[in-house]
């Protein structure tokens, strides 16, 4: 066009402009910090139906390495591919969940960057389970129910029955 004088159609975008929807003004759910530091929570309210995401993306992306229960047993590990970390070490049960989301968004080591597949709320989703999938494999005996409490003690508890069907998560 010739309404400007610059053959441009359109005008530039005033400085600072952010396309509709595209305001990341909170540090904590799109980097995993705030000031600087991993957040410790999820921040978002963690509820069942974020788990069973959490746990379907998890299947996807992550078990094909990590395997199903995080131990780093993977169908590509049996294949030939370096091992990961398994999720139940110390350090990483330990981890905050910014860093995990941290590593999943930006990779680590082998690890690689999966922002561009996984969408952020998808990511949150991930940690989530990744967080309860530790928490199941090391809980406390007193986080059990008496009832099954008294099972696991007597060796009488049902081997196909995993401690996150209660959780709503299904069998990892």
């Amino acid at each position: 066009s010739d309404l400007r004088g610059d053959a441009r159609s359109e005008r530039n975008p005033v400085p600072g402009t952010v396309a509709r929807g595209q305001l990341k003004d909170d540090d904590a759910y799109f980097t995993g910090t705030r000031n600087g530091e991993f957040v410790n929570v999820v921040p978002r309210p963690v509820d069942r139906k974020m788990l069973e995401r959490g746990r379907e993306r998890f299947d996807i992306f992550c078990a094909p390495c990590h395997d199903r229960l995080g131990e780093g047993q993977g169908m590509v590990v049996r294949r030939g591919f370096p091992q990961p970390p398994s999720l139940h070490i110390d350090r990483l049960r330990e981890a905050k969940p910014g860093y995990m989301f941290d590593v999943i968004t930006r990779g680590f080591g082998r690890q690689p960057d999966m922002a561009a597949q996984i969408p952020v709320a998808d990511r949150w989703a991930i940690v989530a389970y990744m967080k309860v999938l530790q928490y199941s494999q090391h809980a406390p005996l007193d986080a059990v129910p008496a009832a099954e409490r008294q099972k696991l003690e007597s060796g009488q508890a049902d081997a196909t029955q995993d401690s996150l069907g209660e959780a709503g998560v299904g069998k990892p």
